[in-house]
């Protein structure tokens, strides 16, 4: 049957640490196809290019592997890649990552790490996204490629991987202090934020977003309790946003 196909993409740039390591780790798993944004895209989250033309170029990555760079976010990437080069034919996987810095909790929302991912699990094909807990761009992968290996191994050899969305974070630390893998819910938490306003050299007022992660949620089955103690965090998730358990209530107010 040959090698799985997998697609690997990204939202900090074709250029970025993360996806070479997550590339590499990769290779003896399937045949790998590469087609990442060629300008960071952190915080697009689904954002799709609509009013401007989206350009693909062939771009030299690593020896053995087609890479292309794209104009477009993240998930321009899959679309891009799903109906151009994969003239429809679904890739086996798709692969996002390895994020810069987190997407646990909240995080997922904004992300153009998950929602090329998501993108992907919408078109049908099962897709991971990987999120390392270190936002330095020259942080060391090793530990998290090497779980990212595993962890994709695993899916590829699973009877029940098919409609597969997973949310993975892994915590900076060596690989040996890494206590092990929990499948665990998102937390409740969120970035409590404020805006500084400022003026430029001509006098005009702008603003710059801070804020402040904060978490809510102090049970132990959460992305970020398993992460705070060591552990790597799955979280499954899914793109029907309907809240079922509120329809009935609902209802009530507009019968």
């Amino acid at each position: 049957m040959g090698k799985p196909k997998i697609l690997v993409t990204n939202d900090d740039s074709i250029h970025a640490g993360g996806i070479k390591a997550l590339v590499k780790s990769l290779m003896p798993l399937g045949k790998i196809t590469v087609v990442a944004p060629k300008l960071p895209q952190s915080g697009m989250g689904h954002a799709i290019t609509l009013n401007r033309p989206i350009r693909m170029k062939k771009v030299d990555f690593i020896e053995g592997v087609e890479a292309y760079e794209c104009s477009g976010t993240p998930a321009d990437c899959v679309k891009l890649a799903k109906s151009v080069l994969f003239k429809k034919k679904n890739p086996d996987l798709c692969v996002s990552g390895i994020n810069h810095g987190s997407n646990a909790s909240i995080n997922v929302v904004y992300s153009g790490t998950m929602s090329a991912a998501m993108e992907a699990a919408i078109e049908g094909i099962p897709a991971v996204g990987f999120s390392l807990l270190s936002w330095d761009e020259a942080a060391d992968m090793n530990a998290s490629a090497n779980i990212a290996y595993s962890l994709i191994k695993k899916i590829l050899n699973a009877d029940n991987g098919k409609n597969l969305l997973l949310n993975v974070n892994i915590p900076y630390m060596p690989l040996e202090d890494i206590k092990g893998v929990k499948v665990v819910r998102q937390a409740d938490a969120k970035w409590v934020e404020e805006y500084e306003e400022r003026e430029d050299p001509m006098g005009n007022k702008y603003y710059w977003l801070k804020g402040q992660f904060v978490n809510f949620d102090d049970r132990q089955d959460t992305d970020e309790f398993v992460l705070s103690n060591g552990y790597v965090s799955i979280v499954p998730i899914k793109f029907d946003l309907t809240a079922f358990e509120e329809i009935k209530d609902i209802k009530k107010i507009f019968d």
